[in-house]
């Protein structure tokens, strides 16, 4: 079953680019038409992208992974937390702070620094500190939540980041390339697809476009969760399962017996050895009793 449908995409409106006069070169392979001075993009390109960059992303969160979703432009800063928190991502949608990958240990602290405050707060703490000052400490909350809060619970590096607009996210996509971390983007006519490594060609400011496509992220996302479970669950399974349903009983009698491998190997072979020679006599017995029933005869 396909990610996204045709119909899908023409009611979000994701066929339509910018003006012709304002376009990037290099997306002229994803360009259908120019219809009144507005480029359209070619769809049927859209379809296959955004399943290319759902199975990475799927493969990647089921391998545990992590997707830092980003869109700060108005259009997508309520798609990009929404869809974010309903698969349990990290997420920045108000500003992209310089350093916010390449110098993350520093971010990460400012975001420790917000956690620690807000649990002063909630033990009373700042009712014993002058008005002034705790109405200075909370502002800085309000602050730190704007900018932080997305990515308060971001422990380490993301594995992947999805952006809504790689033009206007530039900072985050050189701050990317320069770690090696792959990015899936929604990059429009007037953008650069070169550094994306999974670019889904589609309109960039309609909110509908952006919701549809953060959407399906999310679902891949949920669904690497769900396989990650399954896999977890089954090697959970594996090792509450009793060593004896595992294993023969060849193997379990050597492992009871305390014996060395090679011990018991020795001695399997010894009585493999007077089982023959068992045999062998038993045949000869025969062979005599037959001959000396023919003597008698004769």
């Amino acid at each position: 079953m396909a990610v996204v449908t045709m119909r899908e995409l023409l009611e979000a409106g994701t066929h339509f680019g910018h003006r012709a006069q304002r376009w990037n070169p290099k997306m002229r392979r994803y360009i259908f038409r120019e219809r009144n001075g507005i480029h359209i993009i070619d769809l049927q390109q859209t379809m296959r992208r955004l399943e290319e960059a759902y199975e990475a992303v799927r493969d990647r969160v089921s391998q545990g992974g992590i997707v830092l979703f980003v869109g700060t432009k108005k259009q997508a800063q309520q798609s990009i937390q929404e869809e974010a928190q309903r698969c349990g991502m990290p997420y920045v949608n108000q500003r992209w702070l310089g350093g916010m990958l390449t110098n993350f240990r520093t971010i990460r602290q400012r975001a420790d620094y917000l956690i620690d405050l807000e649990q002063q707060a909630e033990r009373g703490e700042f009712e014993n500190l002058p008005k002034k000052e705790a109405l200075q400490l909370r502002r800085l909350i309000e602050k730190l939540n704007r900018r932080l809060g997305g990515i308060r619970d971001l422990r380490r590096l993301p594995d992947m980041l999805f952006i809504a607009d790689v033009r206007r996210e530039a900072l985050a996509v050189s701050e990317a390339k320069r770690l090696n971390i792959p990015i899936v983007g929604l990059v429009d006519t007037n953008s650069d697809p070169d550094p994306i490594d999974y670019c889904i060609p589609g309109n960039d400011d309609a909110i509908r476009s952006i919701r549809l496509m953060a959407s399906k992220i999310a679902d891949a996302v949920i669904e690497g969760q769900r396989m990650r479970e399954v896999v977890e669950a089954k090697a959970e399974e594996f090792e509450e399962t009793p060593i004896e349903e595992l294993l023969g009983p060849s193997v379990l009698a050597k492992l009871r017996s305390g014996l060395p491998f090679e011990e018991e190997e020795a001695i399997a072979g010894e009585l493999e050895a007077e089982e023959e020679a068992g045999e062998e006599e038993e045949e000869v017995a025969d062979e005599e009793y037959e001959f000396g029933d023919e003597d008698e005869e004769d």
